[in-house]
This record gives C-alpha cells, sequence and structure tokens, in this order.
C-alpha cells in the first residue's frame, strides 16, 4: 500500500500552465505504476495520463496529447504532470492513484488513491 498526497492545483488562464505533483509514502515507490484521473462535476472520474514504475512507459488521454506530460522522480517518490496550453475543459478535480503495475484506463484497476487537487481554467 502508498500513501499520495497531491498538490500544485489552482486556477490559471486558458493557455497556461500548471505542474501537478503526487508525492507518495513507502520505500517501494518504483514498483508502482502511477496514473493521474480527474473529474468534473457532474462527470465520471477520467483518466488523464499513467506511467509505468521505472517511468520508461507512459500512455494518454487523446485530448491531452501534446500538452500534458507525465513524468516521475523515483528519488523523490514524486510523480508529476505538467499541463500546458491549458482549456476550460480541463477544470476538475485532478487524482493521482497507484498500481502495482496497471497502467491502462480502468480507475477501478488502481488500488490506493489520493484526495486530489483542484484545477481552474477560466476562458
Amino acid at each position: 500500500q502508498v500513501q499520495l498526497v497531491e498538490s500544485g492545483g489552482g486556477l490559471v488562464q486558458a493557455g497556461g500552465s500548471l505542474r501537478l505533483s503526487c508525492a507518495a509514502s513507502g520505500r517501494t515507490f518504483s514498483s508502482y505504476a502511477v496514473g493521474w484521473f480527474r473529474q468534473a462535476p457532474g462527470e465520471e472520474r477520467e483518466f488523464v495520463a499513467a506511467v509505468s514504475g521505472p517511468g520508461y512507459s507512459t500512455n494518454y488521454k487523446d485530448s491531452v496529447k501534446g500538452r500534458f506530460t507525465i513524468s516521475r522522480d523515483n528519488a523523490k517518490n514524486t510523480v508529476y504532470l505538467q499541463m500546458k496550453s491549458l482549456k476550460p475543459e480541463d477544470t476538475a478535480v485532478y487524482y493521482c492513484a497507484a498500481s502495482t503495475g496497471y497502467r491502462g484506463r480502468d480507475p477501478s484497476n488502481y488500488n490506493d488513491w489520493g484526495q486530489g487537487t483542484q484545477v481552474t481554467v477560466s476562458s
């Protein structure tokens, strides 16, 4: 089990950038794949991006490709989501989640979740 804490959310104008961080506890963090998900009011939680344990493999939701970059620093037990060219439709609570290898789009395959950080993009 790993505990996760997100940070870095906030209010930004359309076209702006934010970098989210997901800090994790545990000495075996590098063995966990980590995903970022988001949930807007009245919507289901949706996959945004994921990275493998070592950090070599990533995958993204189509609408964020080229704008968002997921990365990790296992020495710091932290995963990042760099978001650029933000759009109002990116507004949501963003969550990070850990799994023992799975880095797909189904949130039910992720075992541990953070509390979320709010991202609001104004037009």
